[in-house]
This record gives structure tokens, C-alpha cells and sequence, in this order.
């Protein structure tokens, strides 16, 4: 199988369209992009992909475990993309630069997003009502709007919350937890948004 991308041989071939690939797993991957078909589920939430190593990835996120670690400040992830798009907080290294106005990115993934903006793609549609978003995080956030659905509920609080992330949020205030630490005075902050601004008030921009 391996010799197959020395020889260039590709005897997979996409009964739709022209693909055709080395192995049956890639041709697998390709026909979800025609179907839609997405076997792996998370059971936490309605997540749903075509493979297998993206849900084991995505449930990071529900299992709490976030094993990289920022070496400035306290900041934990649960995925090294998201450990690599919080040290350009402390860097403000942003190589992806847009073509359109001065926007930069972290990652060409987030440029990808970012220039939707300009183009007006708007790729993730609600089944319910018109609405179009560049995000598929937008998508997801919409669709609450039509179930209401809010299951997952504070403890401390009658705070409930559609999406287990918000919860998590939300539980900073109860208690205390301040993961963001500025690396140039004693400034902590529980969310990231509050910690971006406090930082570029010592980068004078």
C-alpha cells in the first residue's frame, strides 16, 4: 500500500466525481464530502464526523483533559492548535496575512474563515429558517434558537446554557478561576477576550 505513493497508482475511484486515491481510507474521507456522511458521533452533543481520529480529538473538549500546556502563563488546551493560536497572545506572531485588508491569523485555517468575509461564502446553512454563517460555531449556536434547548445547568446558579463550552465559562465566575495570566503585570482574567484587550493595552496597539 505504501509503495502506491512511489508509483502513483490510485485504483480508488469516486463513483461521483473524478477523485480517485491511493488507499480506501482517503477515498472514504473524499465521499463524505458528497453525502455527508459522518458514522462517528460524539454522544456528549451533536458533533458528527467522517473520521475516526477527529471525534477522539473533539472529545478533549468534554473530558476536560487539556495536556498542552502554555510555558508563559497557566493556559491549558485540550488541542495543540488551540495551544498554538494562544501563544500569538503572548508573541502576536500572526504569519497569515490577508489579502483583501490587514487582517492576520494564526493559522491559515483562520484566515480560511476569516476571508468568507469578504467573499460572502457562506457554506453552513439552518434546515429551519434561511439563516447563512461563515462558522460552522455560528450554525451550531443558531440552531438552539430553535429547540431552546438549554441542558446543560450551573450548579450554583439557575444559569443553564445550550453548549457544555458556555457552562464551562460560566462557572469561572462561581469559582474564581482566572487562567489567564498577563506575562507583563499581575493581570488575570477568566476569559480569553477580556485577556486579548488587557494585552494589547501593553502592546499600544
Amino acid at each position: 500500500r505504501h509503495m502506491r505513493t512511489h508509483t502513483g497508482e490510485k485504483p480508488f475511484e469516486c463513483p461521483v466525481c473524478n477523485y480517485r486515491a491511493a488507499q480506501n481510507s482517503s477515498l472514504v474521507h473524499h465521499m463524505s464530502s458528497h453525502s455527508g456522511y459522518k458514522p462517528y458521533q460524539c454522544t456528549e452533543c451533536s458533533y458528527k464526523t467522517p473520521e475516526e481520529y477527529k471525534l477522539s480529538r473533539h472529545m478533549l473538549t468534554h473530558t476536560g483533559d487539556k495536556p498542552f500546556e502554555c510555558s508563559e502563563c497557566n493556559y491549558k488546551a485540550a488541542l495543540k492548535s488551540s495551544l498554538v493560536h494562544h501563544m500569538s497572545s503572548h508573541t502576536g506572531y500572526k504569519p497569515f496575512k490577508c489579502t483583501e485588508c490587514n487582517y492576520k491569523a494564526t493559522a491559515n485555517s483562520i484566515l480560511a474563515v476569516h476571508m468568507r468575509t469578504h467573499t460572502g461564502d457562506k457554506p453552513f446553512e439552518c434546515t429551519v429558517c434561511e439563516y447563512k454563517t461563515i462558522q460552522k460555531g455560528h450554525l451550531a449556536r443558531h440552531m438552539h434558537t430553535h429547540t431552546d434547548l438549554k441542558a446543560f445547568k450551573c450548579s450554583e446558579c439557575n444559569y443553564k446554557a445550550a453548549l457544555k463550552s458556555s457552562l464551562n465559562l460560566h462557572m469561572r465566575k462561581h469559582t474564581g478561576n482566572k487562567p489567564y495570566h498577563c506575562p507583563e503585570c499581575s493581570y488575570t482574567a477568566a476569559h480569553r477576550s477580556a485577556f486579548t484587550y488587557h494585552m494589547s493595552k501593553h502592546k499600544g496597539t
